[in-house]
């Protein structure tokens, strides 16, 4: 594509921020995923012909109105739980906000720095490069994957059906070639046919007009897949999971006055939901808000209500490990049999940064309140799976079921159905809880397994191996419910083989860079 002018006008200005907007309602709780597949054109437009160094800067500018308008219940979480003042958490917030939205800035500025050396379609090098960097942010600095333009589908079946193969990683791809398709076959025409005279398509609509047939194929694949599988399950032996939603506050969550409260109101929800005879009753991530491994006082009790039920009971609890030089404190998960033993354990293995660890903590002022809020927790060495009559269970504890690669393992482990405990009452009545339930969609046609989620004050629920919302809770209420599951049936490919989809987009990125570097140089 051809430079024209290099300056910054008002309405490149209003592009980048209109598709940051764009971008912010189409994830929960706006839910308007139709606008991911336009959501960056504007941005696309908006650095047509400009050179790579302002593109950087409407990038940003588009990723700052986005992440702002998509994560601003970080600073709300600091400052009501994390005992930061207003003014720390607003900073705070909006260095991560600039940090991802740099994320966007090299987005624009390398399509634009390629396009100028290359002449490389946007079809080709955009998507490849969007997957690239989000695969980036995924990893880096411990990682921090939320909100991935993927997730933005969701409750769009047919197109995630492809997160099989590729991840989440490969809807996020589709939906930028859309976009670029998009961008293309409008900038052809206003190029072109300035007089409406029609001729043969330039290469920039051509290149428009295959991205838009690649939203045909994922389609295509999306509705053989969903029949197929809406036959396996149809044929698949089911067996009842109830889960548990203690809405206990946050405030009143560890202290010890309240400790025969929590317990008591955990123990009447999963009486009623006994009644219906479950295989096993899940509770959320630190239900039980003390030691269980050595409390004298409770865990007779609850190993006695377990053995009353004739169920299975996983729930979370903190636990320790005595070594020579320091206890070392764990955010865990207990499995406890009808028998009244403890029949596995799992240590969560990616904590969260400023929540459960504090990174760099020495330099930072204010870690001892973070810390002292939430615990400063060690990680867990294995991916353990917990075994239940029925079959393998692969749990993760909060946030860790938005990274793909960590529920994965799981699975290529053995795992046979995935078991999400967590504790979202840090978010309160933010779009945090229904964003972080959206993200296990993903995991479930990932991995092709129930997905069975419980959270303290929800969202808790089932999801099915197709990515459909089975039945959810409402947030902030006391609440069970129970409903069938099955074992997936072996490893999809992505369980098995992992972000090959994503090395790939990594691999022509770097060509077309290393492409363009030839370039510039000549």
């Amino acid at each position: 594509m051809p430079a024209t002018e290099e300056r910054i006008t008002l309405k490149a200005i209003a592009g980048a921020v209109l598709s940051g907007c764009l971008l912010t309602l189409s994830f929960p709780r706006f839910d308007l995923e139709i606008l991911a597949w336009v959501a960056l054109v504007p941005l696309l437009l908006s650095i047509y012909g400009r050179g790579m160094r302002r593109s950087v800067w409407l990038g940003i500018l588009c990723g700052v109105v986005h992440y702002l308008g998509t994560i601003y219940w970080i600073a709300y979480t600091l400052t009501i739980y994390g005992k930061l003042s207003w003014g720390i958490s607003l900073v705070l917030l909006l260095l991560l906000v600039i940090y991802l939205a740099l994320y966007v800035g090299a987005f624009a500025g390398i399509l634009s720095w390629c396009d100028k050396a290359t002449g490389v379609s946007w079809c080709l090098l955009g998507p490849v490069l969007w997957v690239s960097l989000e695969y980036l942010r995924t990893y880096l600095l411990s990682g921090f994957p939320w909100a991935l333009l993927g997730y933005s589908q969701y409750l769009n079946l047919p197109v995630i059906q492809m997160a099989e193969l590729t991840g989440v990683y490969g809807i996020s791809f589709l939906i930028v070639a859309v976009n670029c398709a998009i961008a293309s076959i409008f900038i052809s025409f206003i190029r072109t046919y300035p007089g409406g005279k029609w001729g043969v398509p330039p290469p920039a609509l051509r290149a428009g007009l295959a991205g838009l047939s690649i939203l045909l194929i994922y389609l295509a694949y999306g509705w053989w897949r969903m029949s197929v599988y809406t036959t396996s399950i149809q044929q698949s032996e089911l067996f009842k999971v109830a889960v548990v939603q203690g809405n206990i506050e946050q405030d009143k969550k560890w202290e010890p006055a309240y400790q025969a409260e929590t317990i008591q109101i955990y123990k009447d929800l999963s009486q009623k939901a006994a009644a219906e005879k479950p295989q096993l009753i899940v509770w959320p991530e630190s239900a039980i808000p003390f030691y269980f491994q050595s409390n004298e006082k409770y865990q007779p009790q609850i190993l006695n209500w377990v053995k009353s039920w004739d169920t299975w009971l996983l729930f979370g609890s903190p636990s320790y490990q005595v070594s020579l030089f320091q206890p070392r404190l764990y955010n865990s998960a207990f499995l406890i049999s009808p028998e009244e033993k403890i029949a596995g354990i799992y240590h969560k293995l990616h904590l969260v940064p400023f929540g459960e660890y504090v990174p760099f903590k020495s330099m930072l002022g204010f870690a001892g309140k973070l810390v002292a809020q939430a615990g400063d927790f060690s990680a867990g060495s294995e991916y353990s799976i917990l075994q239940i009559p029925k079959g393998k269970l692969g749990v993760v504890i909060c946030f860790e079921a938005i990274f793909p690669q960590v529920v994965r393992k799981f699975f290529d482990r053995g795992a046979r159905i995935l078991v999400n405990i967590t504790n979202d009452a840090w978010f309160g009545r933010t779009s945090a809880p229904f964003q972080h339930f959206s993200m296990l969609t993903l995991r479930a046609v990932e991995n092709r397994s129930y997905v069975v989620r419980a959270a303290n004050t929800g969202i808790s629920g089932f999801i099915d191996p197709l990515g459909r919302i089975m039945s959810s809770t409402s947030i902030f209420v006391a609440d069970y419910l129970v409903d069938r599951v099955a074992l997936c049936k072996g490893k999809t490919f992505y369980a098995d083989y992992g972000d090959i989809f994503s090395w790939w987009c990594i691999i022509v990125t770097a060509g077309c860079l290393l492409k363009a570097g030839l370039k510039h140089q000549l």
